[in-house]
């Protein structure tokens, strides 16, 4: 596999010019500087590609092992590579001064693991669900609670899992069965629980589990589900560790890809009961754990943005240095062939117009937390509510495509495994999955968050892209990809507008909004990039006008026309998808054959 460069150019661009470091601005952030920021995405770059990239092929290789005392040894390295993350302090770099972290914005936090995703997937996987813990435990925990585990949560020396999933509880929650006896000033709890990630492991001096379970007389659904914390090792009034709880890993499952993330079935209680403690409200696990998932689901869409960009590096070596046929009646590498070209610049306007929307939404997240003004506030997390699952399920379905592209660039050596172009399609194809799979993003999206507040948000960025639109059109030599951009606006306030009316149907409203969600959130998701492109088109657009001559705002010009010009198009067919209607959905007879 190709070494790892991370992409602090383009990152510097979107926060730097894109964004205009306004989360800089905000309070809270006043140690913050660009200087800061432009160094601590130089020393990410140096942990991602010098410490964790050369260990993604070997992790894939090697894959994490169970033993046979129940604990889980990972693939060589993966220890000490961790170890590395937490001594440098990278892991608390977007929690709050007043928790023991750097207190940096969540846009920056956010570049940073895009790049230790985009090095090593499977090892990014375990800080990632560290930081939805930390998020939980911050915002429902008791005081209690906080003093003893987010330092170390923080610090990274102990990591975190959330535990939903059941053998019968999928994505229906409700179906949970895991019981939370109560004893004393804690409670014990017996059950088992699936697709735990990073459930079981060597690098860290203690695991924290946030476990979904219910007390023996909780009602039936999601009203008697409750939230506990349960620690591997228990842990002493002075904050040593004490005995090992009743908790263990009884067995690792053998995945499509992320070898090297022990995915693990985690067995609780098979003695006396895992020692846990209630996490906020009694029956209102699900609501806490949300808090978690939010943070997660965000967090699994920069994932697949560091995959896919990894893809792309790996696909334009390979392309610049293979040597087959002529171009334009020269022996020329593939890189000279047009439609070699058509998939190269494919895969890097889609990345780069991911990166920036992905980016967009951390900012708003930052406004959400720490703007001065309530409304403000308010504002910026309806636009984070309907951008995250954007964000997680485009994104991650775009990995997936890019990472399949970046195959078919190798040819046949793209389907040997040690190219390594395999093992990024396999890694990228769990993210369309976990955290909710994209087609509960889509309903969210265009059920829940549209009829909330009758579309109101994503109007409102709608208008914002109407207006980066009449910027391009006003602009003279990017007009045309300001008529696109319209054209795709056009098309998203309609399909908007059918699905709003369509979901207010008594009878078949929930229907409406199942058969149309996915072709929906495809066209939000290829517009609102699209927008982005526009916006990055106008920037390069004006630095080559004020003189620059780097070569990297020529190349964002031609990924802009592109993403505008050849991929919006393909998006905005799923207004037709949705006009089309769901007969053809309702009447398909499903058979076993």
């Amino acid at each position: 596999m190709s070494p790892f460069i991370a992409p602090v150019r383009d990152l510097r661009f979107v926060l730097e010019e894109l964004l205009e470091h306004r989360s800089l601005a905000l309070p809270g952030f006043d140690e913050a500087s660009p200087d800061l920021v432009e160094a601590v995405l130089e020393e990410a770059a140096k942990l991602a590609g010098e410490a964790w990239a050369p260990l993604n092929a070997s992790g894939d290789r090697q894959g994490s092992v169970r033993r046979e005392d129940g604990g889980v040894t990972l693939p060589d390295g993966f220890a000490e590579a961790y170890r590395a993350y937490v001594e440098g302090g990278w892991n608390g770099i977007g929690v709050s001064q007043a928790l023991g972290g750097q207190g940096l914005p969540e846009v920056v936090a956010s570049s940073v693991q895009e790049m230790l995703h985009g090095a090593n997937m499977a090892l990014g996987l375990c800080p990632m669900l560290t930081a939805g813990a930390i998020e939980a435990l911050a915002h429902h925990g008791s005081d209690a609670l906080k003093a003893t585990y987010l330092p170390r949560l923080v610090e990274g020396s102990w990591t975190g899992t959330m535990n939903l999933t059941e053998p019968q509880a999928g994505s229906d929650l409700s179906k949970v069965r895991t019981r939370a006896v109560p004893e004393d000033n804690h409670y014990r709890l017996f059950g088992q629980k699936i697709f735990i990630t990073w459930g079981e492991h060597d690098a860290s001096e203690n695991i924290i589990h946030l476990v979904l379970a219910r007390k023996p007389d909780a009602p039936e659904g999601n009203k008697g589900i409750s939230l506990f914390l349960v620690p591997k090792f228990l842990v002493n009034d002075d904050g040593s560790l004490g005995e090992r709880n009743d908790v263990t890993c009884a067995s690792i499952e053998h995945k499509l890809g992320i070898h090297g993330s022990p995915t693990c079935t985690l067995s609780f209680g098979e003695n006396d009961g895992a020692i846990g403690y209630l996490v906020g409200e009694e029956g209102r696990g699900l609501n806490h754990m949300f808090t978690m998932m939010n943070e997660a689901r965000h967090k699994v869409g920069v994932q697949g943005i560091g995959v896919a960009e990894r893809a792309c590096q790996h696909a334009f070596a390979y392309a610049l240095d293979r040597v087959q046929g002529r171009a334009r009646g020269t022996e020329a590498t593939i890189s000279e062939h047009l439609d070699v070209r058509r998939m190269l610049l494919s895969m890097r306007a889609r990345t780069d117009a991911l990166r920036a929307l992905a980016l967009y939404c951390a900012a708003q997240l930052d406004v959400a937390r720490h703007a001065a003004d309530a409304a403000e506030r308010e504002a910026a997390q309806a636009r984070v509510d309907v951008l995250i699952p954007v964000v997680k399920a485009f994104s991650t379905d775009q990995a997936v495509e890019i990472a399949s592209l970046g195959v078919q660039v190798h040819g046949g050596m793209g389907y040997i495994e040690e190219t390594g172009a395999a093992q990024l399609l396999r890694d990228a194809r769990i993210a369309p999955i976990y955290e909710g799979t994209n087609g509960i993003q889509a309903l969210d999206l265009a059920g829940r968050k549209l009829s909330r507040d009758g579309g109101a948000a994503l109007s409102g960025l709608i208008d914002e892209v109407e207006v980066t639109a009449g910027e391009l059109r006003d602009s003279g030599e990017l007009a045309a990809l300001g008529e696109s951009l319209e054209a795709g606006a056009a098309d998203l306030r309609a399909a908007m507008a059918l699905v709003l009316e369509a979901g207010r149907d008594p009878d078949s409203g929930p229907d409406a909004v199942q058969a149309y969600a996915t072709p929906f959130l495809t066209l939000a998701g290829h517009v609102l990039c699209a927008w982005q492109m526009g916006r990055a088109a106008l920037k390069a657009r004006a630095a080559l006008a004020e003189g620059s001559s780097e070569p990297f705002y020529r190349a964002k010009l031609a990924a802009a026309d592109f993403a505008l010009r050849q991929w919006l198009p393909l998006g905005r067919a799923n207004r037709s998808v949705i006009e089309a209607g769901m007969q053809s959905l309702i009447n398909f007879p499903v058979t076993a054959s």
